[in-house]
């Protein structure tokens, strides 16, 4: 027959893990599953990936339900263009997102046939087939282009329906002050900062 201490110390156990994994979840490392195509060819349907959570600092929502301690952001760091961010969408805090981030506050973003232009200044883009830039995987092809941001920083675009789906041509966003925009790599097949009412 089982002693209750046996049941004690395996409950005390269970108890130090729960607090040492919600620690690491919480300040230090986070995994999270790609549900869908928007990242590709960059992230695939079902990679797992780890995100770190000391890049951009901490708030409230680092931890799980968003029930942390701390009232404002601490430690805080700018994102950088070209930065691929894990983020909850505003619509409902909920819903976690993994995106490109394009634009910082006062940019100007715009969308013309599938080019895509900071603060009226044509971003280059290149054939992926033809780039130097050596790819792990063989995942390419003709609509997939490296896009060179204006910070230097290089990603593999995908136009999956070329460059005349609707949101290749867009309004100029200007990203408001403590704000970003983000877009996923995959540009014909993503929800994301493009749609104003959703993630805007």
């Amino acid at each position: 027959m089982l002693s209750k201490k046996f049941f004690t110390e395996n409950a005390k156990t269970l108890i130090y893990a729960l607090i040492i994994a919600v620690f690491i979840r919480s300040l230090l490392l986070q995994p999270f599953y790609i549900p869908s195509s928007s990242m590709e060819p960059s992230l695939l349907v079902g990679d797992r990936l780890f995100v770190t959570k000391l890049s951009y600092g901490y708030s409230k929502h680092s931890f799980p339900f968003s029930l942390g301690p701390i009232k404002n952001r601490i430690f805080f760091s700018e994102p950088k263009r070209g930065d691929v961010v894990v983020f909850k969408t505003p619509s409902d805090n909920r819903t976690d997102y993994v995106k490109t981030l394009i634009g910082l506050p006062g940019d100007q973003i715009q969308l013309k046939n599938g080019i895509l232009y900071i603060n009226n200044k044509m971003v280059k883009r290149d054939s992926a087939e033809n780039s130097p830039i050596k790819i792990y995987n063989n995942y390419l092809n003709k609509l997939d282009y490296v896009e060179i941001l204006p910070n230097g920083k290089k990603h593999i675009i995908r136009e999956s329906k070329g460059d005349v789906s609707p949101g290749d041509n867009t309004i100029i966003y200007t990203v408001p002050k403590d704000n970003f925009f983000l877009m996923g790599d995959n540009r014909d097949n993503s929800i994301d900062s493009r749609v104003l009412n959703y993630v805007g």
